[in-house]
Parts: C-alpha cells; structure tokens; sequence
C-alpha cells in the first residue's frame, strides 16, 4: 500500500510536464520552497548533486590551470555603469541595496547579477606586463537575477554557478580559451551527465551582453524543449578598454588585454531531471548520483539480515561506491519506491533466504531490470554495471535528440514542426535580426545555435527569401 501512495504522489510526464518537475523536486526531496520568492531552499540530496558536478569541473579547471578565487557580493553601482551594453542587458534583473544598519547609502550597491566588473576592476589593479598573463581565475558563488517567473533550478532570483573570468595577450589565446572551456562543458554532460549537448555560436541577438562572440551547449528536455546549459564568451577588448587594462607586450608597447568569461549553473540539476527522469521520479546517471547502490535489507529483523547488508557495504566502500543502507521502519514496498523517486541507480535487495543463499536480488533503477547474483562476485560487478547503464541513458537520450531533430528549407513546415514542440528544427537564416524576431514572435521558438562548423541545407533563408548566411537550430527553450 505505502509503494502505491508514494507514487500516486508524483504528476505523470506526459499529463502535465511542468507539474511533474516539480512533484520531482520536492518528493526526491532536491529542494524546499523558501519564504521569498524565487530563492529555494536547496536541501542535502539537491546540494550532493550540485557537488558532484563541481568536484568534476574543478579537477578539470585546476588541470587546464585555472585558480579558484572570491568576488564580493555587491558591486558599487558607479562600477557597474562603467560597460554600457553589459549593464543595459542587465539593468532589468538587478536587486539594489540602499539602505546599510539604518542609513541611506551614499552610493548604492548592486548585488551581484554576473561578475565581469569586478573582474575587471581587479585586473586593472594587477595586470601590467605580458608577465602577469594569462590570468585564468574562476569563482563558486551565488548569484541574484530578480526573475518575474521562477521555476526550481532553471530560472531563480537567486541560483548557484561557477563563473571563470580570464584575460590574455592575445584574441587567438583568448578564443582558444573559450573552446577549450566549451569542450569541458561538453565532457561534462557525456561523461558524468549522460546528456548530450549540442555545441554552437550564438546569433548576435542571443550572445552575452557585452561579448563579441557566445557559444553555448544546448541540450533537449523530454518535452521537446531546449534548455542552454552552460556559455562560454570571447568578449575581446571592450571590458579591457572600458576598465583601463593594459599590458606592455614583449616590445614595450602597451595593449588592452583579451577577456572570456564562461559559466554553468544550478540549471544543469533540472537538466538531469528533465532529460532522465520518469514517471516513478528521477533516474541519475551513475557518477552523478550521490548514492550509487541502495542496499535494502527484507525482514532486518532476521539474524543475519542487516548483518550481511553492512558486510556488503563495506565491501563497495572500498571500491569507492557511494552506497547507502535503508534500515528504516517502513515496510520493503515504500523503500522500494522511495529508492526509485530518488533515482538511485542500482537497488540491492537481501532477505534471509538470500543470505542462506549467499546471494542478492540487484535490481536496475533505468529499466526495472532484475537480476540475482552471487554475493562472492557482486564487488567486481558493480563497476561495470554503473559503466553500462551510463553508456545506456547516454545513448537512450541522444536518439532522443537525433529522433528529434528536424529540418526544412519551408517556413511553413517549420511553423508546422514547431508548433507540435518536436524538439529542434535546423533551417538557414539569412542573418538579419528581423528574421530571427518574426521566428519568435510567429512561433515562440528561438535560435539556439549556430553550428561551430558550417553547415549548408539550403542556399535562401525560408523566412525572407534572401541569402542564407547560417543554419541555426531552432526550438522552443526554458
């Protein structure tokens, strides 16, 4: 009865999407609501995802040379205004503090909504020579976006990130920068994410505030949906210029250095539930997930029983799997569905039967696969089966992507396309903005990327009839 009540609890997908995110978010007890608006409560099992990503991308940013730092969390408004477009892209979402103890401020202070400036500031104060470059700095932090509609992990008033800021001598070093961080974010979706990203440049619409190039990694929700999943940005000399930051080169001649700026956020958490979840909860992708294997001892009241779990514990703790055991009150059934909510990969069920048996029932969280092992080979097993099932929601999510993904040279067809949210749809674009604005405003769809190397379908772009320049992928986004 408790495994049937547990369940009932969640919306299925298909009935109504957006209510089924959310009942996955709070019954996998990922986060709570708080008193304000738009600022979640991000609970223990949300928090160890988040964790599990950054362990995994700060390896990889120390690797390449990065140094992790910390910005303040206010930026004085006057240092704000110094980079017209940046701060006209976002004057919107700024949250303002005017008032400090009981006080008015003599100069206000926004909380911070992205770091450049501050960045920049402090690359002014300690930059000067070719010596002092590349600079490659990297901080965790949170940041504050006063968003109208909000929705766990994809779009808050506050969320969590990282953002790298890196200056260089050269525009070729600082775009190269910008690839390599963008191949690190991919990694990071194929390797520990199982989610296959589409990589690109962004049109000059979509691109950041104040950058000269955006590339992006895109990913496709199970709705159909798109959802950018983390940015990297050339944004060449306009911050150096507009913040005085200069170098003497190896010739003694003075130049403004080259920035980048790149980030991946808390949204990448919704992206795992919206990519793998299913209608019994979240499914993680094994070296994501906190708990890898769920140990559930059936009839722990049986000498033996929970003796034998914690043995077997042991035993994959050493093989350095993360492994939990259910030794609760509540009846078998309720675990169970609890262990599926929470999206744990692999359950282990053990009974007194199956220690007399020396064996275990394992039993996959992806497909229900069930299976009884021998207890003297499960150790060496689990290494390999966390790989595979990997392999296997990589796989699974990327036909999802290819199946749907579609593409025309008739902007009927895309309109037609579209409308059902079948996912993205590649069409040349002649690349004047109005093309890009009459898509949207006709279809609720925009332009996600630009492959990084050219591709041809068509040689007029459908919406105009003009000369096509691009193939963009379009779809419907978060």
């Amino acid at each position: 009865m408790g495994n049937k009540k547990f369940v009932e609890a969640i919306t299925s997908r298909d009935e109504d999407f957006a209510r089924w995110y959310t009942d996955v978010c709070i019954k996998a007890e990922l986060m709570d609501y708080s008193e304000a608006k738009g600022f979640i409560i991000y609970r223990p099992y949300g928090y160890a995802l988040w964790e599990n990503m950054q362990s995994f991308l700060d390896k990889e940013f120390k690797k390449t040379g990065h140094q992790n730092v910390y910005m303040p969390l206010v930026i004085p408004e006057s240092l704000f205004l110094k980079e017209a477009e940046h701060v006209e892209g976002f004057a919107p979402e700024t949250a303002i503090i005017t008032i400090g103890g009981n006080e008015e401020l003599q100069e206000r202070l926004i909380i911070r909504p992205t770091s450049e400036v501050l960045f920049c500031n402090h690359y002014q104060k300690i930059i000067s020579s070719h010596r002092d470059l590349p600079k490659k700095y990297n901080q965790w932090c949170s940041v504050v976006r006063w968003e109208k509609t909000t929705r766990p992990f994809l779009r808050g008033s506050e969320f969590l990130w990282q953002e790298g800021h890196t200056a260089h001598a050269t525009e070729a070093e600082a775009r190269k920068e910008a690839f390599d961080i963008l191949d690190i974010y991919n990694r990071l979706g194929k390797e520990f994410l199982a989610i296959p990203f589409i990589l690109g440049q962004k049109t000059d619409k979509e691109k950041f505030a104040g950058a000269v190039d955006t590339f992006s990694v895109e990913a496709l929700m199970h709705d159909g949906k798109a959802l950018q999943s983390g940015t990297t940005h050339y944004l060449g000399t306009g911050f150096a210029k507009a913040f005085n930051i200069n170098f003497q080169d190896k010739d003694g001649e003075l130049k403004p250095v080259h920035q980048t700026s790149w980030g991946v956020s808390t949204r990448l958490i919704g992206a795992v539930i919206m990519v793998h979840g299913d209608d019994s909860g979240l499914v993680l992708p094994p070296y994501l997930a906190p708990i890898q294997v769920n140990i559930i001892p059936v009839m722990q009241h049986v000498a033996g029983v929970l003796e034998k779990a914690q043995a077997i514990k042991l035993m994959l703790e050493e093989k350095n799997i993360r492994v939990s055991i259910d030794d609760s009150d509540k009846t078998p059934g309720w675990k169970f569905s609890e262990s599926e909510m929470k999206g744990i990969p692999l359950r282990l069920e053990i009974g007194p039967r199956d220690v007399q048996n020396n064996q275990c029932v394992l039993v996959k969280r992806l497909n229900r696969e069930k299976s009884v092992v021998n207890l003297d080979e499960l150790v060496d097993m689990i290494p390999n089966i966390l790989r595979e099932i990997h392999e296997t929601m990589y796989q699974k999510a990327l036909d999802n992507v290819q199946l749907n993904t579609k593409e025309t040279n008739d902007y009927n067809e895309f309109k037609q396309i579209i409308s059902k949210n079948q996912g993205y749809v590649k069409m040349m674009w002649c690349g004047k903005r109005s093309c890009e604005d009459k898509v949207k405003e006709e279809t609720q769809a925009t332009s996600r990327c630009m492959p990084l190397k050219p591709e041809k379908i068509g040689e007029k772009c459908p919406v105009c009839g003009d000369e096509a320049k691009h193939l963009v992928y379009y779809a419907k986004a978060y």
